[in-house]
């Protein structure tokens, strides 16, 4: 355990700051699953309200990505490479249905 008052100080804004990184890293992930499964339901049945449903699902993890790198919980490579996963599925989703 600590001894001095700084380092106490220190351990407290550490887990502070890990339980806050911790709801963004989850937020993430969980928007990025919904996301892939929206583009998975979409190319099993192209249709006006499942195409919706991705544009939506995909702003929204976009959105979020984009604050977890402004931030500082994710480096923005990671950010962009989770971005360029997600339109890259996407893209493959829809461009088939409009051919």
């Amino acid at each position: 355990m600590a001894n001095n008052k700084s380092s106490k100080k220190r351990i407290l804004v550490a887990e502070r700051n890990r339980l806050h990184n911790r709801t963004y890293k989850s937020a993430v992930r969980t928007l990025l699953k919904r996301a892939f499964t929206a583009v998975s339901a979409y190319s099993q049945e192209p249709g006006e309200a499942t195409k919706a449903a991705v544009q939506i699902s995909v702003n929204a993890a976009f959105s979020k990505i984009d604050k977890a790198v402004k931030v500082g919980v994710l480096h923005r490579n990671t950010g962009a490479n989770q971005k360029s996963r997600l339109s890259a599925a996407v893209k493959k989703a829809v461009e088939p249905a409009q051919a």
